[in-house]
Parts: structure tokens; sequence; C-alpha cells
């Protein structure tokens, strides 16, 4: 399976730190850089845009310190901004991160469903 990684700005180091490394802040992490996808936004905007298209309502605790944990990484950075909203965007590497999270995600899914219609007759 893809795992999803991103070339450390914190170590200098080249090595590559999966998301992995976020714990259980994967499953948000994989929301909010889903969110960015399509452009910068800030924290409300990006809680909202995941209510609707995730149907997940992130609490603003967990929001901002996955935020804080991705931009560490190197997945996302935060913008200029000229009032107290700070937007975040996407990055290259956090770009690709998604995209190879996203299709391992697709193979589970594919084999999960390959495997209820052979034994239960559904996908």
């Amino acid at each position: 399976m893809t795992s999803l990684v991103a070339t450390s700005r914190q170590s200098g180091s080249g090595d590559a730190l999966p998301l992995s490394t976020l714990g259980r802040s994967a499953g948000p992490a994989t929301l909010i850089l889903s969110g960015l996808a399509d452009g910068a936004k800030h924290g409300y905007a990006l809680t909202k845009d995941i209510e609707a298209f995730a149907g997940v309502r992130l609490a603003p605790g967990t929001l901002y310190e996955v935020l804080s944990r991705l931009e560490g990484q190197g997945f996302i950075e935060a913008l200029a901004s000229d009032d107290r909203r700070r937007p975040y965007r996407l990055t290259a590497a956090g770009a690709e991160a998604l995209r190879a999270h996203l299709r391992a995600q697709r193979h589970v899914a594919d084999v999960g469903l390959g495997r209820l219609a052979g034994s239960w007759g559904v996908a």
C-alpha cells in the first residue's frame, strides 16, 4: 500500500515523513488536505467546507492542532492576511501526499467492495 509522505522541512535531511506520524489525526489531516485542494481557506471556511463535503464537523481544537502539524511537515503553508483570519494553502508536497493517500484508500475501498460482492452479493 502507498504511504503518505512528504519531505521534512524541519529535519532538512530530505527524509520522508509519513502522515502516520500524526497518529489519530491522520483522518482529520486527510479532510483538511482535501479541503485545501481547490484553494486557500481560513479555519472557519475550511470547517464549513469539510462539513459540506464529508459530513464531519472538526472541533476547533482538532482543526488548529492538525493545521499546525501539517504546516510543520510542509504539507500546507500559512498565507499573509490583512485581518485576523489566517488562510492556509496546500503545498506541492501536500498535494502529492494527498494524491498518494487517496489512491491507497481507493484501493482499500475497491478490495472491500469486491469482497463484499463475492461473499454477500452486494457492492
